[in-house]
């Protein structure tokens, strides 16, 4: 599987795949409901349905199904909620399923602004394996994070992610309190589906708190509980 993009739009960059099930009725019948029948060009297709997966889906690191089948797009699109890994494997498969090239890119990142608990569950401030997403659009390959829903932001006050399809959407450096936010330690690759061996060994590795007791689901907890007990400590 090659982890550098090509500037053309071959066919593994549209398939569909075991995680990225872009023929599913759950990812078609996501996209359709997303993307408005106006929206005339890939650029715009993609924008809409970044603001729908960013929004829509629920973001929540605790509790999170890392089974095959969780991770699955078309489950994904059903269960409505997940972490980076579910929300960007989803937000693949509906570009691909509409005719888009794109790929995941896994990254380690730092978060400062994880709870005391996270960080506690995590083993520190450094998350492995966050993922996002790589999508050819008519000026080429740009990088898209639809993962942090506005709600979430609000909370940790945080400016929510915008995508334009122009430019690249990463997650901002600062909070609005120009407090450090996160950043980015390691590039894993791009990939054309998710390698899951590699993910699930290196999440359990490095995070073995985190790891639930069947070892397919992180730990249960709330990420919206923990801001607020943050607050009123």
């Amino acid at each position: 599987m090659s982890t550098t993009p090509s500037l053309a739009t071959g066919h593994a960059t549209l398939a569909a795949t075991e995680f990225i099930d872009h023929g599913s009725p759950e990812v078609r019948e996501f996209v359709a409901r997303a993307v408005p029948a106006d929206a005339a060009t890939p650029t715009a297709r993609a924008v809409a349905l970044y603001y729908a997966v960013r929004d829509k889906i629920r973001y929540e690191v605790y509790g999170a199904d890392l089974s095959r089948t969780g991770l699955r797009a078309s489950s994904v699109a059903t269960a409505r909620s997940g972490m980076c890994l579910h929300k960007s494997v989803l937000y693949t498969a509906g570009l691909r399923s509409l005719g888009i090239p794109a790929r995941l890119v896994l990254t380690d990142v730092r978060n400062h602004l994880a709870s005391d608990r996270l960080k506690e569950l995590l083993g520190g401030d450094v998350f492995h394996q966050h993922c996002l997403t790589s999508v050819r659009l008519e000026n080429g390959w740009v990088k898209a994070t639809p993962v942090f829903n506005k709600t979430l932001c609000r909370l940790y006050g945080m400016a929510p992610l915008d995508f334009d399809g122009a430019a690249d959407s990463l997650h901002h450096p600062f909070d609005l309190q120009g407090r450090r936010q996160m950043e980015f330690l390691r590039f894993h690759g791009e990939f054309d589906d998710l390698p899951y061996e590699a993910v699930l060994a290196d999440l359990r590795a490095a995070h073995p708190g985190m790891i639930g007791p069947d070892g397919t689901a992180f730990a249960a907890g709330s990420l919206v509980r923990d801001v607020r007990q943050t607050a009123a400590a």
